[in-house]
């Protein structure tokens, strides 16, 4: 739990650069998938981050190495070039003739999504249902102000209707946390300890893959709530809790 927003948590860098010093492996995974990888690097150097590209591990790379052939249809923000895609994509928007011309749906970002481009998603499925790639398995983020709807909030509108056509990527499903492994050879599992503010996500990913969990409690989405109750209800406990890394 590094920021919220695009605001850094107090310590935060300077925790990382403690985790470091001792000895340990860093890896930042991330559910936002909206930037590629340089657009990854660049938000957490403006954050005044100083993560190595090799300890950034995104949902965003996951759901982009199992895309299969054919025709790709994106909902991607305006600003995102797509160059880290194949070449065989195509920008979703408001012509219902872009939704039915792709083979397969991959959504990245709800930065530029709209109820009338959800309709139009929905129809298509109805008329012929395809494979869609949610990049994003988030259902919510805090921000600044809040917080946003996420890409894995529109998709399980879809796999409500399609459950085997829908495909979930970052926490707490597993191809992410199999990158994450594969970059650290060697390191028995519960060795590994996913530090995280969300119960549905991070604790229950990690503990799905046999790692150590951390919930952080201060910032994020239990910023303000007691979080045992929370723990309690849905019976996803943490192996430890701090108020912040």
């Amino acid at each position: 739990m590094l920021n919220v927003g695009e605001t850094l948590i107090p310590g935060a860098d300077k925790r990382l650069d403690q985790l470091r010093a001792r000895g340990c492996a860093i890896r930042n995974l991330t559910n936002a998938a909206s930037h590629d990888r340089s657009g990854v690097v660049a938000k957490f150097k403006h954050l005044g981050l100083a993560v190595g590209d090799d300890e950034i591990i995104t949902s965003r790379d996951a759901a982009l190495r199992h895309l299969t052939r054919g025709s790709w249809g994106v909902i991607a923000a305006q600003e995102d070039p797509l160059a880290d895609l194949p070449t065989s994509v195509h920008r979703l928007d408001d012509a219902p003739d872009s939704y039915d011309a792709v083979d397969n749906f991959l959504f990245l970002s709800t930065a530029n999504w709209t109820p009338k481009r959800q309709s139009l998603l929905h129809a298509a499925m109805q008329n012929r249902p395809r494979s869609l790639w949610i990049g994003n398995a988030d259902l919510a983020a805090p921000r600044n102000d809040g917080f946003s709807v996420e890409p894995g909030h529109y998709g399980h509108l879809i796999a409500d209707l399609y459950p085997n056509r829908v495909r979930f990527f970052g926490k707490p499903f597993p191809e992410v946390y199999e990158s994450i492994e594969a970059t650290l050879p060697g390191v028995p599992r519960e060795r590994i300890a996913m530090c995280g503010d969300t119960l549905h996500t991070d604790i229950l990913g990690a503990a799905a893959r046999g790692w150590r969990s951390v919930l952080v409690t201060q910032d994020g989405l239990f910023a303000g709530h007691d979080t045992r109750r929370f723990s309690a209800k849905s019976r996803l406990f943490a192996d430890w809790r701090l108020a912040r890394i």
